[in-house]
């Protein structure tokens, strides 16, 4: 069987072209779009919840919000029953930047489900929910210690 981390990978990095492309004009890059939806679907977001959703580690969700902030599009702060724990707000600039980043979703996607049927698109869905449902609990048992993730082909 051929390897599909070939292909995911390649559309990953065009997805990066297109996204940053689209998104420049607002100082926001492909990797920081995952943020906005989240924070402005979860107002008050952890950091530590955020590290789960978006599957990245704790320093690249520093990182990126730490971006967001200078610029603009997020606050932080303390919560109020353990002040170790950082929570995450939307500021307006946010609010008002994410039609924008849903259009720029939209139409990739249909770029890249056009001329597939209902039913084809339907599938297509399910499959890759599959797979990216292995994938996390394949990651998850790696940051345990546990078994391998399997073939990375």
């Amino acid at each position: 069987m051929r390897g599909i981390m070939k292909y995911i990978n390649r559309i990953h990095r065009s997805n990066a072209i297109v996204y940053n492309s689209r998104l420049r004009e607002y100082g926001i890059n492909h990797c920081q779009h995952p943020y906005i939806l989240h924070i402005c679907q979860n107002p008050g977001i952890t950091q530590e919840e955020l590290t789960r959703e978006i599957c990245v580690n704790k320093s690249n969700v520093a990182r990126q919000l730490a971006s967001l902030e200078a610029g603009g599009y997020l606050t932080r702060s303390p919560d109020p029953d353990d002040r170790r724990v950082l929570r995450v707000f939307p500021t307006e600039k946010m609010k008002e930047l994410l039609p924008h980043v849903r259009a720029v979703m939209g139409e990739w996607n249909q770029c890249l489900l056009e001329g597939f049927s209902e039913e084809e698109q339907a599938q297509l869905i399910s499959l890759l929910e599959l797979i990216t449902s292995r994938a996390a609990e394949a990651a998850q048992r790696s940051l345990r210690g546990g078994e391998k993730g399997g073939d990375a082909g």
